[in-house]
C-alpha cells in the first residue's frame, strides 16, 4: 500500500498519524514545487500554492485510486485544480494589496531557494505560455505530457478522462502546434518553409520539439 492509499482517511488519518503525512510530503514536495514553478514566477506565490496543494491532498485523499495511475499523476491533478483556482482568483482581484497582504513571510534563504527553482523551470513556463492558444482540453493534456512528463495514462488519470480521449486530444494539440510552426516558419523564412517546418526553423524551437512529440 503506497502513501496516498494510506492517506485515504484524509485529515483524520493525518491527525492520527502525522508521520505518515510528513513522509508523503517529503516524498513529493520537490515534484510539486517543480510543477508550480513551471506555472508561476513569484517565490511567495510558489510557496503558498505548494502548501495549498498539500492541504488539498488531505481533503481529496479519498479520491485516490491506485489502479487509475501513480501518486504523481493524482497529485498533479490536484495541483492543476489549485493553480487554476488561484489564477481565477487573481483575475477577479481588483486590489493588488489584498493579495500581497495575505502572503506568508519567507526567510531570505527560502526566497533564494525558490527563485533558483523558478529560474530552472523558466523553459517550462515559456512552453506553457506558447500552449495557451490551444483549447482547454487539448492544452491540459499537452501540459501534463510535454511539460510535466506524465504518460498518456497518467495524464488521463490526472484529468479524470479516458485514455482514448487523452490520446485524441494529444494528437489534435500536436497537429495544431505543427501547423502553427509551419506558419511561423513561412513568415520567418518563406524559401525554407517550402521544404518543411522541421528544416525551416521557428522562433520557438522548444515548442517545435513539443509539437513533434520529442519533449
Amino acid at each position: 500500500m503506497d502513501g496516498a492509499e494510506r492517506l485515504r482517511g484524509g485529515r483524520a488519518a493525518a491527525v492520527r498519524d502525522p508521520q505518515l503525512f510528513e513522509e508523503f510530503y517529503r516524498r513529493h514536495v520537490d515534484a510539486v514545487m517543480r510543477f508550480v514553478a513551471r506555472r508561476v514566477d513569484d517565490p511567495h506565490t510558489a510557496a503558498d500554492l505548494t502548501a495549498e496543494i498539500f492541504l488539498a491532498v488531505l481533503d481529496s485523499a479519498h479520491t485516490y485510486r491506485p489502479r487509475l495511475g501513480s501518486e504523481t499523476a493524482w497529485l498533479y491533478g490536484i495541483a492543476r485544480n489549485v493553480v487554476s483556482s488561484e489564477r481565477r482568483r487573481v483575475a477577479r482581484e481588483t486590489e493588488r494589496d489584498l493579495r500581497i497582504s495575505g502572503r506568508r513571510l519567507l526567510e531570505a534563504d527560502d526566497i533564494v531557494r525558490i527563485e533558483d527553482r523558478l529560474d530552472a523551470e523558466s523553459p517550462g513556463r515559456r512552453v506553457l505560455a506558447a500552449l495557451a492558444r490551444l483549447p482547454e482540453g487539448e492544452r491540459a493534456v499537452m501540459e501534463l505530457i510535454a511539460v510535466d512528463q506524465l504518460s498518456v495514462t497518467e495524464a488521463a488519470a490526472a484529468l479524470g478522462i479516458r485514455q482514448v480521449t487523452a490520446r485524441v486530444r494529444l494528437h489534435r494539440a500536436r497537429k495544431a502546434l505543427r501547423e502553427d510552426a509551419d506558419v511561423k516558419a513561412a513568415e520567418t523564412n518563406p524559401v525554407a518553409a517550402r521544404t518543411s517546418s522541421t528544416e525551416a526553423g521557428t522562433p520557438d524551437p522548444s515548442l517545435l520539439h513539443v509539437a513533434r512529440g520529442e519533449a
